[in-house]
């Protein structure tokens, strides 16, 4: 897989978002089984560590749990993912809104642009 890592932006912290996308997403549903440390290291190209603390940190913010005999898995909380959903979409809608409007682009033509660019 191995993501283009910004370079103003801690890799874990990216790390986590590709995650959680994914959780958002439904690529990783409840209660599947989340790799090793050491394949997903593998799989991202970065140290077994950095991949550490993006799960770990996962696991503080309740989207992974983690249980000594079989690994890590994602939460079967469907109230933490769409929680985490919901607060994702208003963050992109409202980065959208902001730059739309410093285009000089208000609110009644941008529901006109948006409504032309979903019915093309």
């Amino acid at each position: 897989m191995g993501l283009k890592f910004e370079a103003n932006r801690p890799i874990y912290l990216q790390i986590m978002s590709h995650i959680k996308k994914q959780l958002i997403s439904g690529a990783k549903k409840h209660g599947d089984q989340i790799e090793s440390v050491r394949e997903l290291a593998l799989l991202y190209g970065v140290n077994p560590n950095t991949m550490q603390k993006a799960l770990a940190e996962l696991e503080r913010e309740g989207y992974l749990h983690s249980d000594r005999s079989s690994g890590r898995s994602v939460t079967c909380d469907v109230s933490a993912i769409e929680n985490l959903k919901n607060f994702e979409t208003n963050k992109t809608i409202g980065t959208f809104i902001k730059e739309m409007a410093e285009l000089g682009i208000g609110k009644d033509a941008l529901l006109k642009k948006l409504e032309q660019y979903i019915s093309n």
